[in-house]
């Protein structure tokens, strides 16, 4: 099934500090069924990625965060590493970035340290998740349950733990972002945020 993904644009929330793996191989997965990837940062210009705590390679972005409007993604994926969800998610606009993509029922797929971004977005409350074993405290007291499994999917969102979960963590997002809109996810936002 080829092209799963033709005609659909995926933003990809990256900055600084990206661990790199984490940002190709689901950029390659999109690509490859079809999606159009788009970096979106902080700011324009380059991306730092690492390999764990050693630079790698550097990633043209294609919109600033306050360029970008959610309403033109199918989907969102945010990869981890320790910077950079730290750093994004001390950015409003990322926040609310992240947020929107909730709200509008919409994919959302986060892997290693990620899941931050749904604690500072107040949208893990009530959902099943995963992510690297340090965030566990973090998840749960923002009213989250965290699992320790390879791919956790609920109503459009998948979360994985790190590197090694990778082909687990691009299938379900692929899929995810087929199928589209959850509008289970978006009832249960909308019902949180009353």
């Amino acid at each position: 099934m080829a092209n799963r993904l033709e005609g659909k644009r995926v933003a990809f929330l990256a900055t600084h500090g990206v661990e790199q793996v984490e940002l190709t191989e689901p950029w390659t997965a999109v690509e490859s069924e079809g999606g159009t990837p788009e970096l979106i940062s902080l700011e324009e210009g380059e991306i730092q990625g690492f390999e764990h705590l050693d630079k790698a390679d550097t990633f043209q972005v294609d919109k600033a965060i306050a360029d970008a409007n959610p309403d033109d993604y199918d989907g969102l994926v945010q990869p981890g590493g320790v910077a950079n969800p730290d750093f994004l998610r001390t950015d409003e606009g990322a926040v609310r970035f992240t947020r929107a993509f909730f709200e509008a029922g919409k994919p959302v797929a986060e892997i290693c340290h990620g899941p931050w971004m749904l604690v500072e977005a107040d949208v893990v409350r009530g959902r099943r998740v995963t992510s690297w074993p340090s965030l566990q405290t973090d998840i749960r007291n923002a009213g989250g349950e965290w699992v320790d499994e390879e791919v956790v999917v609920e109503n459009g969102l998948v979360t994985s733990r790190k590197p090694d979960d990778l082909p687990a963590f691009c299938d379900k997002l692929v899929e995810e972002i087929c199928e589209g809109r959850h509008s289970e996810q978006a009832r249960q936002t909308a019902g949180a945020a009353r």
